[in-house]
């Protein structure tokens, strides 16, 4: 019998109702079939990617090194992160060996530390320079890229951050940019291969609300089956 596909999901963080939201994006997913197995243990989920086990990565966490601020200075010994050599190499190798990755909101903030994030997800927060409005109500609107994880989508509006003047990958095609009222349109999903490798990145999902939004769930779905080669 046919089995779908599995799905690690890392999380964890400060600043987002993770605990809440990363389980419904597992039920979100479940709906396509996937089954979700949910960690904040980031090492641990990574050794567990050797031996097949999963089909698709998902990074829903925001865990990265804490330092140049004070204000993050009670949260760095819970939530302080800097990945391992030996992470960013399963991490790596998962993905550009023909493993599925997702990357949702916080995941552009994720591993600071390790330059080469940015070109495996295809984009990463700049320190001093990326920034998002106040939560509250955003838009994403389709580009004229044609993509199955976009196909007949419709602009949709959400409460949610906008991310916004953060670095993005050489070669990346946005398929959709959010606006806050107001604000500057940034992109906000893209999808690529990496290596032998499938990338999805969308930079909305502040919550279980977001997630499951009627058109952000179609987006959802649609990005982890292509991910792992499943649309």
């Amino acid at each position: 019998m046919t089995t779908g596909p599995r799905n690690l999901i890392l999380t964890g963080g400060i600043g987002h109702p993770f605990d809440d939201a990363a389980p419904a994006l597992g039920g979100v997913l479940g709906e396509a079939g996937i089954r979700s197995t949910v960690t904040d243990d980031i090492e641990g989920g990574l050794a567990a990617l050797e031996g097949g086990a999963f089909d698709l990565l998902t990074v829903y966490a925001l865990r990265w090194g804490m330092l140049g601020s004070e204000k993050y200075a009670p949260h760095r010994e819970r939530w302080a992160f800097s990945l391992s050599a030996a992470g960013r190499e399963r991490l790596s190798g998962f993905v550009t060996g023909g493993g599925g990755l997702l990357g949702l909101h916080t995941a552009l903030i994720c591993f600071d530390d390790w330059p080469e994030w940015r070109d495996l997800l295809g984009g990463a927060w700049v320190w001093g320079r990326s920034a998002h409005p106040p939560r509250g109500p955003v838009t994403l609107r389709p580009t004229a890229a044609s993509h199955p994880v976009t196909a007949g989508l419709l602009p949709f509006t959400v409460t949610d951050e906008a991310y916004g003047d953060f670095d993005l990958a050489p070669g990346v095609e946005p398929l959709a940019t959010v606006q806050a009222e107001g604000g500057t349109a940034w992109p906000a999903l893209w999808a690529r291969s990496v290596g032998d490798g499938r990338v999805v990145a969308d930079t909305l999902g502040h919550d279980r609300a977001t997630l499951e939004h009627p058109a952000h769930r179609q987006i959802l779905t649609r990005a982890a089956l292509w991910a792992c080669r499943r649309l």
